[in-house]
């Protein structure tokens, strides 16, 4: 999705569902529209498929009512500043939920100021944040590369899922981060991230993600099933490089 529209605060209207009010603030709009279900009708009924956007980053007024809120300053195309925003979201979690999102910014796959490594780790973090995926590049001229990124069902189930449970840190070490989602089948997705220096080995236990001794593990960047396990998994991890998996209790 481009940043195409004019800038300005949007907000509902009982007679169009939206509208637009370029000089006021979020805040005030929210506080004016505390109950914006019965002041639009277009937002309110049950086939809807609208959201409530709100772009006011820095304040905790956004989660009420609001569908997603911005958590951040606006993302660019850089590998620090993904790093940056991606792992900057501890303690969000108990925000969100089905219904309500927390929002790190638009996705930068495929604007060319990052490989397709980071590319993979940017994706990777934000279906495990459980995150708005909104494509940020321009997509009639995305290479197969960036379409692959963007498009894989099994990293995207990971974001969709019905549970609606942000990930969290289970482990930080220098530049390893291992995160872990959990997942409405009872599965666990994890992410081993390699932040700055070379291939990495990185362990998790199973008993530490509530899974049992016995497990199937799938790697969904190669969508590749990688067998049974016993009691933990490890993973070589390139530099600026993810290991993505979903792991099952047998």
């Amino acid at each position: 999705m481009q940043r195409c529209l004019p800038r300005g605060t949007w907000t509902t209207s009982s007679t169009t569902g939206v509208q637009r009010e370029p000089n006021t603030s979020a805040i005030n709009i929210l506080k004016r529209c505390a109950r914006w279900e019965t002041r639009s009708p277009a937002l309110a009924a049950p086939w809807s498929t609208a959201s409530m956007v709100v772009a006011q980053f820095g304040s905790t007024l956004p989660r009420q009512g609001a569908n997603l809120w911005r958590t951040t300053g606006d993302i660019n195309d850089t590998y620090a500043r993904m790093l940056a925003i991606g792992f900057g979201q501890a303690g969000l979690e108990k925000f969100a939920g089905p219904g309500h999102w927390n929002d790190p910014d638009m996705l930068e796959v495929g604007n060319g100021g990052m490989k397709d490594n980071e590319y993979r780790m940017h994706m990777s973090l934000w279906c495990l944040l459980a995150a708005p995926l909104m494509a940020g590049n321009d997509l009639a001229t995305m290479t197969p590369q960036t379409l692959a990124i963007l498009t894989n069902p099994e990293v995207i189930d990971v974001d969709q899922d019905p549970a609606g449970i942000q990930g969290r840190s289970i482990m930080e070490e220098g530049p390893i981060v291992v995160m872990m989602k959990p997942m409405a089948d009872g599965s666990k997705a994890v992410g081993f991230f390699n932040r700055e220096q070379g291939v990495v080995t990185v362990s998790v236990k199973f008993a530490d993600i509530g899974l049992s001794e016995a497990t199937s593990v799938r790697d969904l960047w190669q969508k590749k099933d990688l067998g049974e396990f016993r009691g933990s998994f490890s993973a070589n991890v390139p530099e600026h490089g993810v290991v993505f998996v979903r792991i099952h209790s047998k």
